[in-house]
């Protein structure tokens, strides 16, 4: 399937056509974050049938030149915000790894799902678009991969991506919970969870192509 078969009974609703009014007039009248054109990255570089693993974050980085419609990934112009450093840290204790670009391309390439609940924000000011409806959306995206995909390992760090649990078929698919990789709550079970690896290993047992982190 692809995305545009998947997405089409939302994208022709009357709630995603005035969803995307307000997005418009928003991007009209303010600053916005990411880049109109990056808005539906995520599933741009991630086509349904390759979907492995997703990855589920809150809103876009709210500041210049950071988003670009994958969740925790910065452009390499800005220096890594402190959760994706954390990352960086834990991917390098977990498999060695030494991450050399802040930009998560080369995941979603490989069916990794970077996606926000929220897809845009105003320009310094976090979760400002988080009332425009967006997780409808976003809710419906995560339960057309639990419906129609089998063993898609998700990813849900910290409460908020944790409230997505009820969306997902556990019997079919596999959960990843763990604190957020925030400095305010890394030390409480991110540091130490070993995330990629145990994603590797989830895909390996099911006959699936391991991600080259």
């Amino acid at each position: 399937m692809t995305w545009t078969e998947v997405l089409e009974p939302i994208k022709n609703s009357g709630y995603f056509k005035q969803l995307w009014q307000q997005v418009e007039q928003e991007y009209a009248s303010e600053k916005c974050f990411p880049p109109k054109e990056q808005i539906f990255r995520a599933i741009e570089l991630t086509a349904f049938d390759d979907v492995e693993v997703v990855i589920i974050g809150q809103d876009p980085y709210h500041n210049d030149d950071q988003a670009n419609g994958l969740c925790f990934s910065v452009s390499d112009k800005v220096s890594a915000p402190p959760s994706l450093k954390n990352i960086f840290k834990e991917l390098q204790d977990d498999l060695g790894i030494v991450k050399t670009t802040n930009e998560l391309d080369s995941w979603a390439r490989q069916g990794v799902l970077l996606l926000n609940a929220t897809l845009t924000v105003r320009a310094h000011s976090p979760n400002s678009h988080k009332d425009l409806g967006w997780e409808q959306f976003t809710d419906y995206v995560i339960r057309q991969i639990s419906e129609k995909k089998d063993y898609v390992v998700f990813v849900l760090w910290g409460a908020f991506a944790q409230k997505k649990e009820i969306l997902i078929d556990t019997s079919r698919h596999d959960i990843i919970k763990s604190a957020h990789p925030s400095p305010f709550s890394v030390h409480r079970g991110f540091f130490g969870s070993r995330p990629f690896s145990r994603i590797n290993a989830y895909l390996e047992e099911h006959g699936k192509k391991t991600i080259g982190w």
